[in-house]
């Protein structure tokens, strides 16, 4: 095997958890350098939120490698999938979206996908998967569906965790993979990624095109982001993500709060070092904590903003949290100068998103008006012209007194 290939495989397995296979890489990969043919690398993308994190990223980033060694991206809105609804990862089955919706979602999706891949049309292609599939008629379906047993769709974890606690499985739910399937007959994907939990959905991929007679698809699987938390996948939905459209300061905060035995993690598959970089980084001998944290929170508020973006934000950091000082720039609040319980001054600053999480903040002694601790969310506050209300370490406001 040429040497350029090697390279370019072990680049492509860093931070990967299996691939299928890797000598079938190696022969596309081969090929492709002989013939000069790019290679089309498929993700496909259910747009069920609008927006993406640092979790998404980690697909995508493997994708720009592709895009980097000359190969083609292919994205596919699954506006038509989405209306069945993925079960992958589900206890139950996901709601269906409207076309409206999923087109919103997308338009959103893509313009901050376009912060990580190379969008020129040589290097990009987006597909909307309601092409083909809507134009399927029921004989084609069967036919697809005829390339797959019940006993191998019942292999799938969700499905048989699902059965298990006795939770229903709806036959529609069977289409889904055998959909996406066909999505990589359609415009006959070399390779597709995905996060772990799409791995049963690729490789019924990889059947459905030995059923066309095309040469089946690898498939890489991508480990699932662990969240700010420490134990759930990083999810909107759980508030332990970290948004790609997050602003530097509040981007480069969030990095410094992850915990010490997540920045192996966070380091193989959120940035470019190499293997013994970040053995060095993560040895406590060799790099203080304090030290390899902010050098990834350089290098995630780098990769969206630019260099100077990450040093202000370091630097507003080490204001704002080493040395107790007030940040630079605090949104202004314009309120009246009646008295107001303490919980609902918090929500009409909105520092937090509802009464509840006001009331608990208050309750943990996470909030503050100039410096003095809330303690109850009940008690009447009297807003005063230029006070700065905070909430935990990164959520600050300063009132405004209306005329």
């Amino acid at each position: 095997m040429a040497e350029a290939i090697v390279e370019q495989i072990n680049l492509l397995k860093r931070g990967t958890v299996e691939v299928f296979t890797e000598a079938e890489l190696a022969q596309k990969l081969t090929e492709a350098s002989k013939t000069g043919r790019q290679l089309r690398i498929k993700l496909g993308l259910d747009p069920t939120s609008p927006d993406i994190h640092l979790g998404h990223t980690v697909v995508l980033r493997k994708m720009r490698q592709f895009q980097d060694m000359g190969h083609k991206a292919i994205l596919i809105i699954g506006d038509y999938t989405a209306r069945i609804g993925d079960p992958s990862g589900q206890n139950t089955t996901r709601p269906v979206l409207s076309p409206e919706q999923i087109e919103e979602n997308a338009k959103t999706y893509f313009k901050q996908a376009g912060k990580i891949l190379d969008s020129s049309a040589e290097k990009l292609e987006i597909r909307h998967n309601g092409e083909w599939l809507e134009k399927l008629t029921l004989m084609e379906l069967i036919q697809i569906a005829a390339m797959k047993t019940i006993a191998q769709m019942l292999q799938r974890d969700t499905f048989k965790k699902r059965l298990q606690a006795d939770v229903d499985v709806y036959t529609h739910e069977f289409l889904y993979p055998l959909m996406q399937g066909y999505d990589s007959v359609m415009i006959e994907s070399d390779v597709e990624l995905g996060g772990t939990d799409q791995t049963f959905n690729n490789l019924v991929g990889r059947d459905i095109q030995k059923g066309y007679g095309q040469q089946p698809q690898i498939v890489i699987t991508m480990p699932i982001l662990v969240g700010l938390d420490g134990r759930e996948k990083m999810s909107k939905s759980k508030g332990n993500y970290i948004g790609v459209t997050d602003e530097p300061n509040n981007m480069f905060g969030k990095v410094m709060s992850i915990s010490d035995d997540m920045m192996e993690n966070y380091f193989t598959l959120l940035t470019d070092l190499p293997a013994e970089k970040i053995a060095e980084l993560i040895d406590p001998a060799k790099t203080h904590p304090k030290e390899r944290k902010v050098l990834l929170g350089k290098m995630i508020v780098s990769q969206f903003y630019g260099e100077d973006a990450a040093e202000a934000a370091a630097a507003e950091f080490e204001k704002v949290f080493a040395r107790g000082q007030l940040p630079d720039e605090i949104p202004g609040i314009e309120i009246s100068a009646e008295p107001i319980a303490a919980s609902k001054l918090l929500l009409a600053c909105k520092l937090v998103s509802s009464g509840g999480e006001a009331k608990r903040m208050i309750k943990q002694s996470a909030a503050s008006i100039d410096g003095e601790k809330l303690t109850d969310p009940n008690a009447e506050i009297t807003p005063k012209d230029g006070a700065v209300i905070r909430v935990g370490k990164r959520k600050f406001a300063r009132l405004k007194i209306k005329n």
